[in-house]
This record gives C-alpha cells, sequence and structure tokens, in this order.
C-alpha cells in the first residue's frame, strides 16, 4: 500500500484549448483519475464501492497555478490522502513538469456519501483501509466557495445537462463544471493566466437538469460564478483568479 501515488500524464491534444494549453477541465479529469488510481492501488475497487452502495462526493476543491501544462507536455501529477476531519476526507494534490518544477498544487475535501439515500456517512462507515499521508500537506482545509453578498451577478447564459457530462455515477462529471465557468468568459478574458479556481459543489447536476449560469465582472482579478436551478437551488459557486502574467511562484 501507498501513502501517496504519482503517475505522468501526455497533454494529448484533445486535452487542451485554443492557446494549446490543457483545459481546466482536462487538469481536473487527470486529477480525479490520479486520485482513483491511488485509492484502486491502495485495494478499494470502484465497482465494490458500488455495490456496498457507496460512493465519493466531491465538496470543495482549491486549485493554485505558476502555469498550466501545454500541448504534448508530459506531467506527473501526486496526490495522497491526508486523513480525515469530521466527516470530510483531505486529499492534496502536486504538478510538476518533466524536469521537476512545481507548476500547479491542489488541496480537496471529499464526503464519503450512500448513493442511495444521498446521505454523507462518517468515516467509520468505511469498510476499507487508506493509507494516511498526513505529513505532507499543501496547506489548511480549503473554505467553502461563497460568492460575497456585495457581488452582484447576472446571467451568463443557460444550459441543460445532457448525456455528454453525465459520469457512472449518474450526474454531472465534477470536472465538467470548469467547463461551465470557462464558458462564461470572453475571449479577451480567456486569454489572461489562470492563477486559482476555487469551486464548491452544492448539489448534482443530474439527466435533464437546467442550469442557470451567473457571473460577475472582472475586479481586482477576480469573477465570481454561481450555477443555479430555475427554481434557485444552488449547484454551485466558484472563483476565478486571473492575471495578465503567469505567476512567478507558487
Amino acid at each position: 500500500m501507498r501513502g501517496s501515488w504519482k503517475d505522468d500524464y501526455k497533454i494529448s491534444s484533445d486535452y487542451t484549448d485554443f492557446r494549446a494549453q490543457c483545459r481546466l477541465s482536462s487538469l481536473l479529469a487527470l486529477m480525479q483519475r490520479a486520485a482513483d488510481a491511488h485509492v484502486d492501488d491502495m485495494g478499494v475497487l470502484w465497482q465494490e464501492m458500488k455495490d456496498s452502495g457507496m460512493g465519493w462526493m466531491l465538496i470543495t476543491l482549491d486549485i493554485e497555478f505558476k502555469r498550466m501544462p501545454r500541448i504534448l507536455e508530459t506531467v506527473s501529477i501526486q496526490t495522497w490522502n491526508k486523513g480525515t476531519k469530521g466527516v470530510l476526507w483531505l486529499r492534496d494534490y502536486r504538478v510538476r513538469d518533466a524536469d521537476g518544477n512545481l507548476m500547479i498544487q491542489s488541496r480537496s475535501v471529499w464526503a464519503l456519501v450512500d448513493v442511495g439515500k444521498r446521505k454523507i456517512l462518517r468515516p467509520s462507515a468505511f469498510p476499507y483501509r487508506l493509507d494516511v499521508h498526513a505529513e505532507e500537506s499543501i496547506g489548511d482545509v480549503p473554505d467553502k466557495v461563497q460568492v460575497p453578498p456585495d457581488v452582484p451577478l447576472s446571467e451568463a447564459y443557460r444550459m441543460q445537462v445532457r448525456y455528454s457530462g453525465i459520469d457512472a455515477n449518474g450526474h454531472l462529471n465534477n470536472s465538467r463544471y470548469a467547463d461551465i465557468c470557462l464558458d462564461a468568459l470572453d475571449e479577451e478574458e480567456l486569454k489572461l493566466s489562470l492563477h486559482n479556481f476555487r469551486i464548491t459543489y452544492h448539489n448534482e447536476a443530474r439527466m435533464g437538469d437546467d442550469i442557470l449560469v451567473l457571473r460577475s465582472d472582472l475586479s481586482e482579478g477576480s469573477i465570481y460564478f454561481r450555477g443555479e436551478s430555475t427554481e434557485g437551488k444552488p449547484f454551485f459557486e466558484a472563483c476565478l483568479v486571473v492575471g495578465l502574467q503567469e505567476k512567478s511562484s507558487l
């Protein structure tokens, strides 16, 4: 068993955007792949969890960027389980280039859920052993994202959850929310460098759900987002921090 997992991934052309850089959603998908591989390596198989009626729910993700990977670049993604805090499970990530330089680091908060009842379970309900690598940490537990009450939001667009976004858990995959946010930006905003992305998932979006995507103006480098149903039920809140240049360090 391993307390930490690391694997290499090549940024193929279908992972990239119009700038020949890795899309944010592709990065989130690769991070999820690394976490899945780590859990699988510790003997916790997806099918066994499904048969037990259990699943993982991502609650909050906080990512810091020095730069995004580029087309055909090979990066290594390291991830480790930091243990639990109450009902929450903590997992960190680091992304490095081929020379070992740190490009991206991330903190995430997960919950174990009863898939049928859509109820959060205590860690003691988990029937498997997961190695803990608590001695290494990116930082404290990330705060939930909340759009400040004094930040006005306006409608960017509306969308309906369809086949292309649904995963094996029957809901919109967490990586696709990055596309939802970036699809709300204009071309000039998309040319800016990513410095930080934070997102909190409030309620799962399922096939056929309509999502009203709201965003703020770009102010002091930050853009806030909220996705909600036509009845006002929140699906997610997020914040994107951007700049004219890539960050010099993390």
